[in-house]
């Protein structure tokens, strides 16, 4: 529902749009995700193995479940997520994953016949007869798992590649990325500023604290005006950096119309960036990460940081009675912004038994959430305390397991992030990628006045390597708030309790893994395919590793973290390649027989730039085995004649040449 007063969103201009056949109204700076949630909507999407009932679980390009397909005909984009779309007029989307629909799923049937669907059931089930794998088994379990689907049709989009240089790449907008390219800015580097939101600020637009004595938001909306006049700063909105790679080259897409009306028009769908930069400054924040409790995964249970972001940004609230579960409290600033907005709080469980709250309401520390309730939308929830169960009624469930910094770019030139024990997480590697500087919440800094400092303090030592002195500034002022964490991964009881929500993996399904000797991490991945769906396991991978190190009697920096690679996030093929689609767009090379092979009908094949033969079909042949027969047959009691000369030849001369020939072929030239 909508909250009075509350978000950045234009309650002016109205949009609507259509998710499933069914109208819905937003405003616009709605995602889809806000403006479904603020219409009541709780069930986005399907697992992909069991297709159990999904919701919203963050609000970023991080979230698991709300996978949507978007558009029509051509123009259909499929697994694009609904926090990230931006919603425009006449907008069409639609679920994935599910049939005849997306409340009545027909392979939900699934879920009954988990224990026998656990990790690695392929390798343990299907294989007798040996007939059957390939023509009925595979293809049943690619109906039964997936999500969506291409049109099939010529894609009418047009893509745009570009360069850029510049003295300093900044990646992300949030407070400590505005900062940082101010100052630098200031200092008079050419300074390009990326980040994946069509706003800059960061968390500043999801949470209520004051900056320099005005609302955060409106801080980063002064700043990022103040950055436009500069003639040497470029803001890229909409951008996000998806790979590091040598001599300070980066990759970044940048989504051009992914929120217009009129698609196919002068301006490109995507563009795809390669940013040279002499340097470079990681400000790309933290994301939240869940606890793993029984039933975790129903629809209308998110991140607390999820839960702020609708409420502060969109004006929505999320649910109207939510609870806290929490191991930190930072989470707590959720119900008391929920308080002020008039949203009822019915608990605050925080599993700290020293933790407490001025909050007027019901709370429980050293407490834990041991079951959910409601199948496709969250109905009540049990709370433990010294081994006493309350049951309680909410409709939301506001989770924080702690904070994973957004390490990611700095471990794509094999880089490795470290365990930092007062946040409980991974914090990037000093001097991974050369020339780039981790500043604010992306290197551990948890609050807003400790990501000011940083951001500074890099600067200032990027200024001195060109020269140029540093002058003291004043840093914006904000309340500084020590964050507090204790360890909580996972919540013992009955039920499953999920890791992956996309993948359906359980805390049982990694422990199983360890049983079965799938001890290493990269092995455990792969085995449970934690980690492996379209959100790379942002949200879930940490607690992951922390269950596969108890399990293997292993503290978590000795079980490590598994490999970061690029993209970041998903990038479509048509960006990345352009306009390079349909015939010639790569150089097309005919042999000397070309013509004379088209005369006779045959059908071509590529063969890298080449274009060859296939078989010669002759009147009364209807299918290529036929004409293929005719011709061994030829060959074997007559002569056949094959052009090769499109692989080449090299010519050796000399006394000796068969001598170097002999170390190349497996035959005996010299003979």
């Amino acid at each position: 529902m909508r909250v009075s007063g509350k978000g950045l969103i234009n309650r002016q201009n109205t949009v609507n749009f259509k998710f499933d056949g069914v109208n819905y109204t937003g405003y616009e700076g709605d995602s889809v995700a806000s403006a479904l949630l603020a219409s009541g909507k709780k069930l986005f999407g399907r697992s992909f193995k069991y297709h159990r009932p999904r919701g919203v679980l963050t609000a970023g390009s991080e979230e698991p479940n709300a996978l949507i397909t978007v558009g029509e005909g051509s123009f259909q984009d499929p697994n694009v997520r609904a926090t990230t779309q931006e919603i425009f007029e006449g907008l069409v989307t639609r679920s994935q994953n599910n049939w005849p629909n997306l409340s009545y799923d027909v392979l939900s049937i699934n879920d009954l016949f988990s224990h026998f669907l656990g990790a690695g059931f392929y390798y343990k089930t299907f294989m007798w007869p040996k007939s059957f794998w390939e023509k009925i088994y595979e293809p049943f379990i690619r109906r039964a798992a997936g999500l969506g689907s291409l049109s099939g049709l010529h894609n009418s989009d047009t893509y745009e590649k570009a360069y850029a240089f510049c003295d300093l790449l900044v990646i992300g907008g949030g407070p400590s990325g505005l900062l940082a390219a101010k100052l630098a800015a200031e200092a008079g580097l050419d300074v390009i500023l990326a980040d994946q939101e069509p706003i800059f600020g960061g968390r500043l637009n999801s949470e209520t604290e004051q900056v320099d004595g005005m609302p955060g938001s409106t801080w980063a909306a002064k700043t990022t005006e103040s950055l436009k006049l500069m003639d040497n700063v470029r803001l890229f909105s909409r951008t996000t950096v998806t790979g590091v790679y040598d001599q300070g080259t980066f990759a970044a897409v940048e989504r051009v119309g992914h929120h217009l009306s009129k698609r196919g028009g002068d301006l490109p769908l995507e563009c795809f960036w390669r940013i040279v930069a002499k340097n470079s400054v990681l400000a790309a924040g933290a994301i939240e990460r869940t606890i793993a409790f029984p039933n975790n995964d129903r629809p209308g249970i998110m991140t607390a940081s999820a839960v702020r972001t609708y409420l502060n940004r969109y004006g929505v609230s999320t649910g109207k009675s939510v609870a806290i579960f929490c191991n930190n409290n930072a989470a707590h600033k959720t119900a008391s912004d929920l308080l002020e907005s008039g949203v009822n709080v019915a608990a605050i469980i925080d599993s700290r038994k020293d933790s407490e709250t001025a909050l007027d309401v019901p709370f429980y520390n050293g407490a834990e959430v041991s079951n959910t309730f409601g199948r496709q939308g969250l109905k009540s929830i049990n709370i433990k305390k010294n081994n006493v169960e309350t049951k309680i009624e909410v409709d939301c469930l506001a989770v924080s397991g702690g904070w994973n910094p957004t390490v990611h770019l700095t471990c794509h030139m094999n880089g490795r992030p470290t365990w930092n024990d007062e946040i409980l997480s991974f914090v990037p590697e000093i001097g991974a990628i050369p020339n780039m500087a981790v500043v604010g919440s992306a290197n551990g800094h948890m609050d807003t006045g400790k990501c000011f400092e940083s951001a500074q303090k890099e600067i200032n030592s990027l200024l001195k390597t060109f020269g140029i002195s540093s002058k003291t500034r004043k840093i914006p002022k904000v309340e500084t708030t020590k964050f507090e964490i204790s360890p909580k991964w996972a919540v013992e009881g009955k039920g499953r309790a999920w890791l992956d929500y996309q993948n359906d993996v359980t805390v049982k399904d990694v422990r199983q893994s360890v049983q079965e000797n799938f001890k290493s991490v990269e092995h455990m991945k792969r085995y449970t395919t934690q980690g492996m769906a379209i959100d790379q396991g942002k949200n879930s991978n940490v607690a992951a590793l922390a269950i596969l190190a108890d399990a293997t009697g292993r503290g978590i920096p000795e079980t490590g973290t598994t490999t970061f690679r690029p993209p970041f996030v998903p990038v479509s093929i048509a960006s990345m390649g352009k306009n390079a689609q349909g015939s010639g767009f790569a150089p097309q090379r005919f042999t000397t027989s070309h013509a004379a092979s088209v005369d006779r009908g045959s059908p071509m094949i590529e063969a890298g730039l080449w274009y060859r033969p296939s078989y010669f079909p002759q009147v009364g042949e209807t299918n290529w085995r036929q004409s293929c027969d005719r011709e061994v047959e030829m060959v074997r009691t007559n002569v056949g004649v094959c052009d090769v000369s499109t692989l080449g030849k090299i010519d050796i001369q000399g006394p000796d040449a068969h001598k170097l020939l002999d170390f190349v072929y497996t035959i005996c030239l010299a003979r």
